[in-house]
């Protein structure tokens, strides 16, 4: 069984759809970070686990998330549970942890419909991802939000951003363990209806992730 750690906050619109196209094996942990939309109950009743984090940010749901996953050598999965992403693509990002060939999938976003990913965000992330490869060697062209690594070896980075810069943060730290990273092509799909992204869906909201990825690369 694999856990796939789904940070929420204000997601419920989206999350019936989502937790019903989950792959067989990959059992869902809804981490509510301070929702006011009924997350938790909608969550639950899907039939998911549910946990609830009062610290904010993303960073600090996918740790809360990960800690509750096990076992602690198996393999969890992170996702965001907006509706952007199809959970049945999680085995091709689990694939080269699973076989082994990695110790991090990652998934690089390819935009299902014209427009899904807007251009600053779009452009946001192909400078971080540029820096990224040129300071690390990773073969990676997207801070994605969605990847897969065994839980035991996730935790030993010890990674310590619990805002917007966690994904950041985990790439910098994989390369500087060595850390072999595989990333694969996922569809982009535009959010669910009534839902609101926290970084791309507002240039502040960009602004916000780009300020926290930035305070990552400078440490």
């Amino acid at each position: 069984m694999t856990d796939v750690v789904l940070p929420c906050r204000d997601e419920a619109p989206a999350l019936p759809d989502l937790l019903a196209r989950m792959p067989a094996g990959y059992r869902p942990i809804v981490v509510d970070n301070g929702s006011s939309d009924g997350t938790a109950d909608v969550a639950r009743a899907c039939g998911a686990r549910v946990i609830s984090v009062a610290e904010p940010g993303y960073g600090a749901a996918v740790h809360a998330g990960v800690l509750a996953a096990g076992p602690a050598d198996g393999v969890v999965c992170v996702m965001d549970a907006d509706g952007s992403f199809d959970p049945a693509q999680l085995p091709r990002v689990a694939a080269p942890v699973l076989t082994g060939r990695a110790h991090l999938g990652t998934g690089r976003r390819r935009p299902a419909v014209p427009g899904v990913w807007p251009l600053h965000a779009r452009a946001a992330n192909a400078v971080l991802a540029r820096r990224l490869r040129r300071t690390t060697g990773l073969p990676v062209h997207d801070i994605g939000a969605m990847r897969a690594v065994r839980r035991d070896d996730l935790l030993n980075l010890d990674l310590r951003d619990r805002r917007f810069g966690y994904p950041l943060e985990l790439l910098i730290a994989a390369g500087r363990a060595g850390w072999r990273v595989v990333e694969v092509d996922v569809d982009y799909h535009p959010r669910a209806a009534g839902t609101r992204s926290k970084v791309t869906g507002t240039l502040l909201g960009t602004a916000r992730a780009v300020r926290d990825m930035s305070a990552v690369l400078a440490r």
